[in-house]
């Protein structure tokens, strides 16, 4: 799955927050997925002292009434302690695995229309082939009848990342320089939903300190002037409106956030910059079990910002921070077609740039990712499909596990 992963992993310490974010919706939704026994907060009795037919009603995934396993009754039921795996095909890391333990307050079942989720914290690790290794943990809460969302997040890693430049011209563009960072981040997020609607406005506050290693042989050239020890901190205002219809998969409904972050000495960093965001995100369901999808992302960074915090390509099949640039836009579609029962196909395809110079786009570089997947609808009252994406693009192909939407966003 590419969020999360992106998520444990991320370069881009300014956007911890959203990422941690999103990973933790992930998480959470694979736990109570994959896990069979669940230390609940209620004390159960063991499956074999119950009569056959309440037996049942434990198993995680049972046949609904078309036939198909299900597993929306074990999500209506469980929560407490769950232990979480998720599989990293980052393929700018390399493989690897993220592991931890989740805590739900309640089960996911007396959530209503979008509303009514479980606080979720998480405490866990994760490690790839490159050598790429962390910690983290997080704190998802709701309060006043979901009028306010908290999140809280920290995290120390080591990642090892290659940099290719900034815009097409860059000379290290065939000769990345291999770097590492090691970010201790620390993220604070606040969020208000007005009256009954559907839109929400907030702001975050993160804060990093990190080392930065960079193995730049003498001949080729170095990357931009950095410090080897630096340290950010700022506060991001947003504004969001969500009308989906499901966090996991939706089929139809809107997403669509805008933010501003503002970062400086006065707000504990070193360095002034900002950066600013907007995504947006439409589902349609069409005729003959067909659901189309589209994404759009443009950021933008000014001012002194290190260069592993400028703005990146992000697409399936792209590896991440290929592409950077003081702006960028990108654009994703997707097709899913439900053809049998449960079981779906979909294409994507996507284009990105990132250049430099708002004004005149300077050294535009620009790059197309495609590919295809399969998916299966795991718990139908949840809108929940898991399956498996392969992606393309000139630089690699890459394959990720995906439990909901590629796109999510909690």
């Amino acid at each position: 799955m590419r969020e999360p992963a992106a998520c444990v992993m991320s370069r881009d310490v300014c956007s911890i927050l959203r990422r941690s974010t999103a990973a933790l919706a992930a998480l959470v939704a694979c736990a109570v997925t994959f896990t069979a026994t669940p230390a609940s907060a209620e004390a159960e009795a063991p499956a074999a002292s119950l009569p056959p037919d309440q037996a049942a009603e434990t198993d995680v995934a049972q046949t609904d009434a078309d036939g198909w396993p299900d597993a929306s009754d074990f999500l209506d039921e469980k929560y407490g302690f769950l232990p979480v795996v998720m599989p990293i095909t980052e393929p700018a890391v390399g493989y690897g695995a993220a592991a931890g333990v989740a805590f739900l307050s309640r089960p996911l079942g007396d959530a209503r229309a979008g509303l009514g989720r479980p606080n979720a914290t998480f405490v866990g690790g994760m490690g790839t082939e490159n050598r790429s290794w962390g910690t983290f943990a997080g704190d998802m809460r709701h309060w006043l009848d979901d009028r306010i969302q908290t999140l809280v997040g920290m995290a120390y890693l080591s990642v090892k990342l290659d940099f290719h430049g900034l815009g097409e011209n860059s000379a290290l563009a065939d000769k990345p320089v291999r770097y590492t960072l090691e970010p201790a981040a620390f993220a604070l997020r606040a969020r208000y939903r007005f009256g009954d609607t559907l839109f929400w406005a907030g702001a975050s506050y993160a804060f990093a300190t990190t080392e930065v290693l960079v193995d730049a042989p003498d001949d080729i050239p170095s990357i931009p002037d950095y410090d080897k020890r630096s340290r950010v901190g700022g506060i991001t205002p947003s504004a969001t409106y969500d009308s989906r219809d499901s966090m996991f998969t939706p089929t139809r409904g809107s997403y669509i956030e805008a933010s501003c972050g503002v970062f400086g000495k006065a707000l504990g960093g070193q360095d002034s910059f900002q950066r600013a965001a907007l995504t947006g995100i439409q589902y349609f369901a069409l005729p003959l079990d067909l659901y189309l999808g589209f994404r759009g992302d443009a950021t933008a960074a000014f001012g002194d910002a290190p260069f592993y915090l400028h703005p990146y390509i992000s697409l399936r099949g792209v590896p991440v921070m290929r592409y950077q640039g003081e702006e960028i836009a990108q654009l994703e579609t997707e097709l899913r077609w439900q053809f049998w029962g449960r079981l779906s196909v979909l294409g994507f395809g996507g284009v990105g740039s990132a250049w430099n110079d708002f004004e005149h786009v300077d050294s535009p570089q620009s790059v197309f990712a495609g590919g295809t997947g399969v998916r299966y609808e795991l718990a139908r009252r949840y809108g929940l499909h898991m399956g498996v994406d392969v992606a393309f693009s000139r630089d690699t192909t890459a394959f990720y596990i995906q439990v909901g939407s590629a796109w999510m966003r909690p």
